[in-house]
């Protein structure tokens, strides 16, 4: 069965860095596009960045923009995020995703599977 398993979080303080790491299996790595969303209390998921199998498609969320890298190894079946100048506004749960074949890459409703997420918070 489908399994993506996220890693990688932590506590930070502003300005630090984090790379998260989803481990996925049970399915053919390479032949998806790959997502991560994150949420924070009371908000909604929110799209942070996307890519299809070979990175010549990658999508960022306006708020990650120049800050937040998506990157795969589809030998590892691991998609990454890189997140550098963290901000205490990038606190949230971090999630990533599968997304369904044709279907809009920023939108949640998308993805059709999804990890248990891992938390990252930033202080101040």
């Amino acid at each position: 069965q489908v399994q993506l398993v996220e890693s990688g979080g932590g506590l930070v303080q502003a300005g630090d860095s984090l790379r998260l790491s989803c481990a996925a299996s049970g399915f053919t790595f390479s032949s998806y596009f790959m997502g991560w969303f994150r949420q924070a209390p009371g908000k909604e998921r929110e799209f942070v960045a996307a890519m299809n199998w070979n990175g010549g498609s990658i999508y960022y969320g306006d708020s990650v923009k120049g800050r937040f890298t998506i990157s795969r190894d589809n030998a590892k079946n691991t998609v990454y995020l890189q997140m550098n100048s963290l901000k205490p506004e990038d606190t949230a749960v971090y999630y990533c995703g599968r997304k369904k074949y044709y279907s809009d890459s920023y939108s949640s409703s998308s993805y059709s599977y999804w990890g248990q997420g891992t938390q990252v918070t930033v202080s101040s």
